[in-house]
């Protein structure tokens, strides 16, 4: 009898991916044009827009009638090569004419990622003075969103695409747009702070705070780093030090959990920015809260820092969405293979650690996901 169950349970275990896959291969596929434009891609990967395409391929958005997007290809931006070989193939090619019509022939335009590429990461032992080789937002992006608002097209921003290196005039012309506005810091939870651990805290994050404490770094505990993009002040909170709970998490509205289907509450342990927003003409459907104790509270006061800020805004108008993601929700290390499965959220649990502070994974299935097919599912229904 054990014998049959065994082979019953085998069975389910291998038709189960199969009929997976077969349920996505047969759902009816659906065109939609989506202009993505990422100026940080260090290799074909396409972290910082994978998440993106994830989605789309899941929820089987086509570039065309037979054509899926392709992670390593559909976007404009930096494109690695060989080497140290690049190309670059951003807006900023275009001339007004082909601006206009990638304007008319785009659906969506989601922009995950401007920090751009630098001198010295992407040449080995570049002893030059350092300098971008390419990022930021340019006055071509700028005038492509406009072109894009002004034809009620969606648009989503993320993370970085204010900060260094884009210029402060287009910094305050896509402020001035959409009514929001960056106060300059920018933060990160990291799970230990002890600079002999750590390989992942970036060294210009030590030698600012060394500089402006007597060359002291006394963390050791796991928790948040605060920098301010035009001063290069640090600022950390440290667990219990500082902080109750060092993860900072997100807390959606009613109207976000209603819209979306988002979680009331999920970590987020990775990049984020402190954003203002018009509350009279835009809508904040999820927020960042940080569990500062009283030491921590007055940490942030001295630096005018709020401990709950914004995570997702949106500034609608008419048929016309703009949503700003303060953080960067896009780049996430998901295996881009689950994507060829329907209902494989039903099995989520299995691709991330929920024990493990740094892993990124519930954020994605339970808050990137929802919210990014909802948006898609929106424009297509309107197009």
């Amino acid at each position: 009898m054990w014998q049959k169950a065994l082979r019953i349970i085998l069975l389910l275990v291998v038709l189960a991916p199969l009929v997976s896959f077969l349920s996505w291969y047969f759902t009816p596929k659906k065109y939609l044009t989506a202009a993505i434009i990422d100026k940080t891609v260090f290799n074909t990967d396409g972290q910082e827009h994978i998440s993106f395409h994830w989605v789309l391929n899941h929820n089987r958005f086509m570039k065309s009638g037979s054509e899926a997007y392709e992670v390593e290809r559909d976007y404009f931006g930096f494109f690695p090569k060989k080497d140290t070989a690049y190309a670059i193939k951003g807006i900023e090619r275009f001339p007004a004419e082909a601006l206009s019509l990638l304007s008319d022939d785009s659906d969506m335009l989601y922009i995950t990622d401007t920090y751009g590429i630098y001198k010295q990461e992407w040449y080995a032992n570049y002893s030059k003075r350092p300098g971008v080789l390419y990022g930021g937002l340019s006055e071509k992006d700028i005038n492509f969103i406009k072109q894009m608002k002004a034809k009620q097209k969606p648009v989503i921003a993320e993370f970085n695409c204010l900060s260094s290196p884009t210029p402060k005039p287009i910094r305050a012309a896509f402020e001035a747009l959409y009514h929001v506005r960056f106060t300059g810091w920018s933060g990160r939870y990291f799970d230990s702070l002890d600079e002999n651990v750590n390989q992942e805290l970036p060294s210009w994050i030590l030698t600012n705070y060394k500089n402006n404490h007597n060359g002291n770094w006394p963390f050791t505990k796991d928790g948040v780093v605060l920098v301010n993009d035009d001063s290069g002040t640090v600022v950390i909170l440290e667990n219990e030090t500082h902080l109750n709970n060092p993860l900072p998490f997100v807390y959606a509205t009613a109207a976000g959990q209603e819209r979306f289907d988002l979680p009331e509450k999920e970590k987020y342990p990775f990049w984020f920015e402190i954003m203002e927003s018009d509350t009279q003409v835009n809508t904040t459907y999820a927020s960042y809260q940080l569990a500062t104790n009283t030491a921590g509270a007055q940490e942030l006061k001295k630096y005018g820092i709020p401990n709950t800020f914004p995570a997702v805004i949106n500034h609608s108008d008419s048929d016309y969405d703009f949503y700003y993601l303060a953080g960067d929700f896009s780049d996430n290390p998901i295996g881009f293979t689950t994507s060829y499965f329907k209902g494989i959220g039903l099995l989520k649990s299995f691709f991330y650690n929920a024990k493990e502070p740094s892993d990124r994974g519930g954020f994605f299935f339970n808050f990137y996901k929802p919210l990014v097919t909802q948006i898609l599912s929106e424009t297509y229904d309107q197009m």
